[in-house]
């Protein structure tokens, strides 16, 4: 556990009243800030603070631990601040999770250019499509696509993706494109398992966002496998812009029912602490946060 995060937590939980109040004012979750406190009291071996379903209070123990806890916070603070100005050069580790694709396609190429200014930290990038909880497997930040949960995570916005239909020239010689959505039920369609909306894509029709039943003649859990079964000639495929947008650019695939709008995603990037976030973590995200504002579109942004 880390005793300094443990210790601040528990003077904000006692100045605030509240586990909620604190992790506010600390920039954390609720349930990072109890689970903080529970730590520093099984590293004590000491009940510091009475729980009760409304209040908070002070066991004796606490009172007698928290003014001597707030006082070497407060010289710590001091210590950090004479020595913040050696914090120029970055080590140790920054642990980042991220969607297989998108980390692939645009999550690798940030870090190695931010490893170009900062050589001596080492990155620990994982790739998953799975729900990583930052908290129970120690990462820094994790990029999320798509709506957030109520996690209590503290979310940055990166940008916006498109789900686009898209198919080959080579599909759309052999079979008529679609001028509507629900033509597509006659045709071959590439599923991206991963998309919540199974297996029926939604489109906006009529003002009013619909699902069509697609028939799937090919099932996967990656937007790059989609596209690549779509560049091969296997059929349409409904794919996030990031993945297909150089394609369509360089007229490998066509964009097909453009004026029927699929759904739009937010990109986040989340991370648990804001107030005491290590330089390595805020660095990055500010490195990042300006890579996605400054790049014109996915292709530069890939480079």
């Amino acid at each position: 556990m880390d005793m300094i995060t443990g210790m601040k937590t528990f003077v904000a939980t006692v100045e605030t009243g509240s586990f909620t109040a604190a992790a506010d004012r600390i920039g954390i979750s609720n349930k990072l800030a109890s689970k903080y406190v529970a730590q520093l009291e099984d590293h004590l071996s000491v009940r510091l603070l009475h729980r009760t379903t409304r209040t908070l209070s002070l066991t004796e123990a606490g009172q007698r631990y928290y003014p001597r806890c707030f006082r070497l916070l407060e010289d710590l603070e001091a210590l950090e601040g004479s020595v913040r100005a050696e914090n120029s050069v970055l080590k140790g580790f920054l642990r980042i999770a991220a969607p297989t694709t998108f980390g692939e396609l645009y999550i690798q190429p940030l870090i190695r250019k931010f490893r170009q200014d900062h050589p001596e930290l080492a990155i620990d990038l994982r790739l998953s499509d799975r729900y990583i909880d930052l908290a129970d497997e120690g990462f820094d930040l994790a990029i999320r696509i798509g709506e957030l949960g109520d996690s209590g995570l503290i979310a940055r916005k990166l940008a916006v993706t498109e789900l686009w239909a898209v198919a080959s020239q080579e599909y759309l010689l052999a079979n008529p494109e679609p001028k509507a959505p629900q033509g597509l039920i006659a045709h071959q369609c590439i599923q991206d398992t991963n998309l919540r909306s199974g297996e029926a894509w939604p489109f906006l029709i009529n003002g009013q966002m619909k699902k069509i039943v697609v028939n799937a003649g090919y099932l996967v859990n990656s937007a790059k496998a989609v596209r690549d079964l779509v560049v091969a000639g296997e059929g349409i495929g409904l794919c996030p812009d990031y993945v297909v947008a150089p394609d369509v650019a360089s007229g490998k695939l066509s964009r097909i029912l453009a004026g029927y709008p699929s759904l739009a995603l937010d990109i986040h990037t989340v991370f648990l602490d804001a107030r005491y976030m290590p330089a390595k973590t805020r660095r990055f995200l500010d490195f990042m946060a300006e890579r996605f504002k400054t790049c014109s579109d996915w292709q530069e942004l890939s480079e």
